[in-house]
């Protein structure tokens, strides 16, 4: 009956990758009303504490974007990324990563890619080296952001499970390991494809008057110029404050005695985030309505239907069938525990959001007695679905890349960003495990 039920899983997945968004979490939910009318299987518990924290955190960003502090922000990283053209393989990939750390999604690249295309085409360096790069780190980038969903789906598994595992203890891992996972797979990307002067297929291309006119019109959509904003820089400011904030209390705030008895670190996030979305709305003035209709707000509250739904069915599933699940692989888990970063991996390739897919395996590695220190060290694994080119950010690095060079290959799986994703993806994975060992083993 499991693999009856894992068919079942798999069925909804595929069918959410050919309509994708929201309808994994649709799905997922009519698969749970399949498991519990038709089978007679007991539904699991949707991950409250996960969306919620999502939920908090999405409102602050989207408040921000609603003041235009997202726009300021990639406007700082424009005024950088020009000044040094020649280091745009590094610099796209750093700006592109860092502004998922401090926001929390990777759908804040999307101002960015233009700006990187633009750059990298000015200065004659073939632009899939930057633009693949930067969707891949865009993504590398949620597990190391302090207010994404991933970090808050570590922690409040940890404590379901009774571990005390806190948000210093997951960034002390993540930060570095997804940075040199990042920068390995830069430096791999200086000298992929040919320069667009030695290109015979761009060179091919540019004999066609409409394409070279697109190339005229794609140097014209950046950034440069537009004006700073009052209310822009207060919300930055506020936001960054916010998350300094975040951080003190989760590094402190049970040492100082911050935090009330009882009060769990994924419930403060909560409220602190609600508290800094709060406090840009009344210094901005913001309008209420701006922020509900903002990508960010968009975005995430489609994340959190697809975690509701289809983690929800997960965790139906995992949980009926535990005993059998922990039986069948626990002999190779407590041999090799690193093995569950491949399973982690697998997950990713076909579910689209990092947060569920921790959602859906955290339990299921906690119940099989892997060490925490191990599931922290290989939490850049759950990042996999550069696999197939889908994804909005890589669709989007293609779309922006008027010369061409970055795109899906012939053969679907050959496309611009599959090797950077596995060289950054492994590579932080591998840094990421050892580092958790050698931190947790003093």
């Amino acid at each position: 009956m499991f693999y009856v039920h894992m068919m079942l899983l798999l069925a909804v997945i595929f069918i959410g990758i050919r309509h994708g968004g929201i309808a994994f979490g649709l799905l997922g939910g009519l698969g749970v009303s399949v498991l519990a009318f038709v089978f007679g299987v007991t539904p699991g518990t949707p991950p409250i504490s996960v969306m919620l924290i999502i939920l908090a955190v999405v409102a602050a960003s989207a408040t921000l974007e609603a003041t235009g502090g997202l726009k300021l922000l990639v406007k700082y990283a424009e005024k950088v990324l020009r000044k040094h053209p020649n280091k745009i393989v590094f610099l796209g990939p750093l700006s592109t990563y860092s502004l998922t750390v401090l926001v929390g999604t990777g759908h804040s690249v999307y101002p960015l890619l233009p700006v990187i295309y633009d750059v990298a085409y000015k200065k004659g360096i073939r632009p899939e080296r930057p633009m693949a790069m930067a969707s891949v780190a865009s993504q590398m980038g949620i597990t190391a952001s302090p207010i994404a969903a991933a970090a808050a789906v570590v922690m409040a598994t940890a404590v379901d499970n009774n571990l005390d595992v806190g948000l210093l203890d997951v960034l002390m891992v993540t930060i570095p390991a997804t940075l040199t996972g990042l920068l390995v797979a830069c430096t791999w990307s200086l000298n992929r494809g040919k320069d667009l002067d030695k290109d015979p297929e761009f060179k091919a291309r540019c004999e066609d008057e409409e394409f070279r006119k697109e190339l005229l019109d794609a140097s014209a959509e950046t950034q440069e110029g537009s004006t700073e904003d009052k209310k822009a820089k207060t919300g930055l400011t506020v936001f960054v404050l916010g998350i300094a904030s975040v951080i003190f209390v989760a590094m402190f705030g049970k040492g100082l005695g911050l935090l009330p008895d009882g009060v769990k670190m994924s419930v403060a996030i909560q409220f602190l985030m609600l508290s800094v979305g709060a406090i840009i709305l009344l210094t901005t003035k913001v309008q209420p309505k701006k922020i509900v209709t903002s990508n960010v707000f968009i975005a995430g509250m489609t994340a959190v239907v697809i975690i509701f739904g289809i983690a929800w069915m997960s965790d139906t599933i995992i949980s009926f069938h535990k005993p059998y699940l922990i039986s069948m692989v626990s002999d190779i888990v407590n041999v090799h525990p690193w093995t569950f970063a491949i399973a982690m991996f697998v997950v990713s390739v076909f579910l689209k959001s990092q947060a569920a897919v921790l959602t859906i395996m955290l339990p299921l590695g906690f119940s099989l007695g892997i060490p925490a220190e191990v599931i922290i060290g290989v939490l850049p694994a759950c990042y996999a679905y550069f696999f197939f080119p889908f994804y909005p950010s890589d669709l989007a690095a293609i779309t922006f890349d008027r010369s061409g060079t970055t795109r899906i290959g012939k053969y679907i799986l050959n496309h611009s960003f599959i090797i950077p994703g596995f060289i950054g993806v492994t590579t932080a994975t591998v840094v990421g495990y050892f580092l958790s060992m050698a931190i947790n083993s003093r």
